[in-house]
């Protein structure tokens, strides 16, 4: 007896270290509504850009660039228009290879591009676990979404961090911590460079450039007309290596520059904020490692 509760103390207090809640529910209910920001798609919002909290997670933005056109799907456990009929393994494998079931709705028919399923692919077995359990928690919302089209085959570019996985004993270290919290958070899927539509993680990595506008997406405030991804690599002027930690911090959580201006959607700041102080500060420290580019 005193060694299984010398276990489940250790449990616990390895948990608080990297970052994990204590309960599968606690820990989906961050991810979701932290670092993986999954709402800032699949929750719709109103004419100022605020979410509709009473459709939470029920199918949001829309996304037309020209390989596809596609809505961001229902993920509440509604049976008919959501996932309530996909088992655990289904959800999964959604999330982490962009594939359908072969029942229900658009059987086998894959996620669109925009679901980033090359960075979700290294979720910690733990915590794919955790997302799954909170997605079956929320309230079911009966909403259908439109069907997506695609104009040629649905691709995903390589990411090579989640490639090659992490471990949670890696996670011990702040940087390689805030390297997988970067890389669930498919922060550098807008902050890389694109050439010819593929993007650049190895050359550009951090290095911004990708534009965003209302042709594109569609579900952001009214008054949105588009912005840019920002350089987040180490280079001092043209990136945040000369921004102090609570710079990079408040830019993350609150979307305000080191001069005070304002960034701009498509990132969720709000969701940032929910995150704790120990991976923001495992997110400085990693980005703080991005080789400098100009």
């Amino acid at each position: 007896m005193r060694r299984s509760m010398l276990m489940v103390c250790s449990a616990i207090v390895l948990s608080s270290t990297t970052g994990f809640a204590e309960t599968p529910l606690e820990r989906g209910s961050y991810l979701v509504n932290s670092i993986m920001a999954c709402g800032n798609c699949h929750t719709p919002k109103d004419a100022v850009g605020e979410p509709i909290t009473e459709k939470e997670l029920a199918g949001g933005a829309s996304f037309t660039p020209p390989p596809f056109s596609a809505t961001a799907s229902n993920i509440t456990p509604d049976p008919e228009t959501g996932i309530g009929k996909w088992t655990d393994d289904e959800i999964k494998r959604a999330i982490t290879e962009g594939v359908r079931p072969n029942h229900g709705r658009l059987p086998g028919v894959p996620i669109a591009a925009v679901m980033a399923v090359n960075f979700f692919k290294a979720l910690l077995p733990r915590d794919l676990d955790a997302v799954v359990v909170y997605l079956r928690s929320v309230k079911p919302v009966r909403n259908t979404v439109p069907d997506p089209v695609y104009k040629a085959p649905v691709h995903h570019d390589k990411y090579p961090d989640a490639e090659a996985g992490f471990t949670e004993n890696s996670l011990r270290d702040p940087v390689r911590q805030g390297a997988y919290l970067v890389t669930i958070g498919h922060c550098m899927e807008c902050h890389s460079t694109r050439e010819r539509g593929v993007s650049d993680y190895v050359n550009g990595l951090g290095r911004g450039g990708r534009q965003f506008g209302p042709a594109l997406v569609q579900g952001f405030p009214a008054d949105w007309q588009g912005s840019t991804a920002r350089n987040i690599t180490s280079h001092k002027t043209a990136g945040i290596g000369d921004w102090t930690d609570a710079e990079i911090k408040r830019a993350i959580t609150e979307g305000v520059r080191r001069d005070g201006t304002k960034l701009k959607p498509p990132m969720s700041f709000a969701s940032y904020a929910k995150m704790t102080d120990d991976d923001l500060n495992a997110i400085v420290a990693y980005l703080r490692t991005v080789p400098p580019r100009d």
